[in-house]
């Protein structure tokens, strides 16, 4: 649970004027008690001027998106958010803390696919800091963190579905990029959460089966859209044979017995399945000859 809180520092220009005053205040103050020839008065002024420049030290300025994460003595006091010119006590620890988008790209990882196959998998994740605390206190290096945690839920996901389905219906890592992405986004964010870190946007850069198996997958691959491309072909050829001999009776055109049908559907599914250019044959005698 984030126990983030926001520090408001003071203003860093009023702090500017209200040390200049101290210090020329002090420098006169020592001065009368040199001419005074009062020690004690004099000491006093010193210390009050070195306590103006110890005072120094607590300026910061603070860019946009971008935070100042301030401990005093090991003790969580806040984290300045607000850009500007700010001061702060003196004696805390400022961390600087950057709040911008930023991109990662994890290596190429070899991995087994849900059927075993060895792939090859990367992804880019867009990620930002939303919680200083979470980042600084829960986790020892949170870039480290994501950067590890990264790779392990694209391991995971990478498990978890075939590269390639036989089915269009099932999920597979390289035809459902769209439910793939959101599926590694959500992974991705439920193990950095606890860092502070919000993923914005996590895709796959790279899938490609491991180079001892490409060659055999491509030929794999290769068979498996033939018979796509079969399948469909036989099925359109089958609804034109229905269509030619409906409209051939509808229309009285010719009238065929189931001998000369099964010819004609023979001849019509040689020719529309056909991966060649077929050529005709023109019977000059009756249709039973």
């Amino acid at each position: 649970m984030s126990v983030e809180k926001e520090l408001r520092g003071v203003s860093g220009w009023g702090m500017v004027v209200a040390l200049v005053v101290l210090v020329i205040v002090s420098v006169a103050g020592f001065i009368s008690g040199i001419r005074d020839s009062s020690p004690v008065a004099a000491l006093g002024w010193i210390l009050v001027g070195g306590v103006s420049m110890t005072a120094l030290g607590g300026f910061t300025v603070l860019n946009p998106n971008e935070a100042r994460l301030v401990t005093l003595f090991g003790t969580y006091k806040g984290t300045l958010r607000q850009p500007g010119f700010w001061w702060v006590n003196p004696l805390t620890t400022r961390r600087r803390l950057s709040l911008r988008i930023r991109n990662f790209e994890s290596g190429k990882l070899k991995v087994n696919d849900h059927d075993a196959n060895p792939i090859e998998i990367a992804a880019v994740v867009v990620w930002r800091l939303v919680d200083t605390f979470e980042a600084a206190f829960n986790v020892d290096d949170y870039e480290n963190f994501m950067h590890v945690q990264t790779e392990a839920a694209l391991r995971n996901l990478a498990t978890s579905y075939p590269y390639d389905a036989h089915d269009e219906s099932h999920v597979s890592l390289r035809l459902s990029a769209g439910v793939v992405a959101d599926r590694l986004k959500e992974e991705i964010q439920e193990r950095l959460t606890r860092a502070g870190i919000e993923v914005i946007e996590a895709r796959i850069s790279h899938l490609a089966y491991a180079p001892e198996i490409a060659g055999v997958m491509l030929r794999r691959q290769q068979a498996a859209a033939v018979i796509a491309a079969r399948q469909k072909i036989v099925e359109g050829a089958v609804g034109m044979v229905e269509m030619a001999l409906h409209e051939l009776s509808r229309k009285g055109v010719v009238t065929l017995d189931e001998e000369r049908k099964a010819a004609m559907v023979s001849n019509l599914m040689v020719v529309l399945c056909s991966d060649r250019g077929v050529e005709p044959v023109v019977n000059a005698g009756s249709l039973y000859q």
